[in-house]
């Protein structure tokens, strides 16, 4: 009897979501690499209805459908998944935003984070490790006693210029972090950021911070100055 409710609860949320499909939404999120059509405001009211559901969370990560994964990580029990899980979730993450919300939504508040950074930031898959430096950018500014700097500023220096967007991304994020909460590694991070001129021409739109790494550290200190 469970079983048939937990099924036929799948099903109507699949409905809702499928109601919910709006091609100028998919066309704006396919830019992004992101297929589905869901607004995430109206996503994120669906999954304030249904509130915390671990089942349902595992059974909508288990369709495969991006929309429904978004939701799953919306309801889910971030405490509740075991190392491997996560693993398997991250390495199964297509989607760029499901990967993202994977990473800062639950992994982030899991009691395996730590173990899955190191073993993330190694792994030879660069959509993986960029989950692996996420997390230590997370630490960096957040809780960075124990962490190499400067080993990480060279690992930077070495990989960065030449690595695969989404993990030269997350790297160059973890960079700007380094310079903006650690004023000794600053000069080297800014350093760095102007000879490897990584995302120097990335286009940004008026009134945001530009990701190249010395405009981003120069903005973000001037602001910390001025509170």
């Amino acid at each position: 009897m469970a079983e048939t409710l937990a099924e036929t609860t799948v099903a109507e949320v699949m409905a809702e979501l499928a109601a919910l499909e709006d091609p100028r939404a998919r066309e704006v999120n396919g830019k992004h690499g992101d297929d589905h059509g869901v607004n995430l405001g109206k996503l994120r009211a669906v999954a304030k209805r249904l509130k915390t559901q671990q089942q349902l969370a595992r059974q909508l990560w288990e369709t495969d459908d991006t929309a429904a994964r978004l939701l799953s990580i919306l309801i889910c029990r971030p405490k509740a998944f075991d190392r491997e899980e996560l693993d398997a979730m991250l390495r199964q993450a297509r989607a760029p935003k499901v990967h993202d919300w994977l990473v800062n939504y639950v992994v982030k508040k899991n009691p395996h984070a730590e173990a899955l950074r190191v073993a993330w930031s190694a792994d030879p898959d660069p959509v993986v490790a960029s989950a692996g430096w996420a997390l230590t950018t997370d630490r960096v500014a957040k809780d960075p006693e124990g962490l190499d700097l400067a080993g990480l500023l060279d690992a930077i220096e070495a990989q960065m210029k030449d690595a695969p967007d989404r993990l030269q991304w997350a790297m160059n994020h973890c960079l700007a972090q380094i310079g903006i909460e650690h004023a000794e590694h600053r000069a080297r991070a800014l350093g760095i950021g102007e000879r490897l001129e990584v995302l120097k021409d990335y286009p940004t739109p008026p009134n945001c911070t530009s990701p190249f790494a010395p405009i981003w550290i120069t903005e973000m200190v001037r602001r910390q100055q001025d509170t």
